[in-house]
C-alpha cells in the first residue's frame, strides 16, 4: 500500500533512484486504494476523474517506474493483459485470483524451504525470487 510503517512511498523511490513526483505520489495512491489487481488503462481510467491533467503514457511509464522500486508488481497471467497491485516493502509473494481480480500477499516464510531445497540439492544460488500464484479465491470458489 502507499505506506508501511516509517517507510513512505516516497522514500521507497527515493531509495530506489526514483524521482519523487506529484503524478508518481497519486498514482501509487490510486494502485493502493484499488485494493486489487488492475490493468493500466483501469488505473488510468479511475486516475484522469480525479487528476485530469495526467496523461495515459504517464501512468504506463509511472507504473514500470513503481515496479522497479518495488512499490509495485506486475502480474503477468498467460493469455490476459499484465495487472498492477500495490506491494508492502517486505519481501513476498501472491496469490491472484483471475475471477475478482484479488491479490493476496504471502510471506517468504512459505517459499523459503523451496528455495533452500533448491539449493541444498541442485546446488542453485538463489539471488531473488517472484513467485505469483493464479487461480480462484476462497469467495469466488463458494460464489
Amino acid at each position: 500500500m502507499a505506506t508501511s510503517g516509517s517507510s513512505t512511498t516516497a522514500d521507497r523511490l527515493a531509495a530506489a533512484g526514483e524521482r519523487v513526483t506529484e503524478q508518481r505520489l497519486a498514482i501509487a495512491a490510486a494502485l493502493a486504494a484499488a485494493g486489487r489487481q488492475v490493468s493500466a488503462a483501469q488505473l488510468y481510467d479511475s486516475i484522469r476523474r480525479s487528476e485530469p491533467p495526467i496523461g495515459r503514457a504517464t501512468v504506463f511509464r509511472t507504473l514500470e517506474r513503481l515496479v522497479e522500486a518495488g512499490v509495485a508488481r506486475r502480474l503477468d497471467a498467460e493469455g490476459r493483459a499484465s495487472s498492477y497491485v500495490a506491494c508492502q516493502p517486505e519481501h513476498h509473494h501472491h496469490l491472484s485470483c483471475s475471477s475478482c481480480g484479488g491479490v493476496e500477499e504471502i510471506p517468504e516464510s512459505w517459499v523459503a524451504p523451496l528455495a533452500r531445497r533448491a539449493t541444498r540439492e541442485l546446488g542453485f544460488e538463489i539471488e531473488d525470487a517472484r513467485l505469483d500464484f493464479y487461480g480462484r479465491c476462497r469467495r469466488c470458489r463458494k460464489g
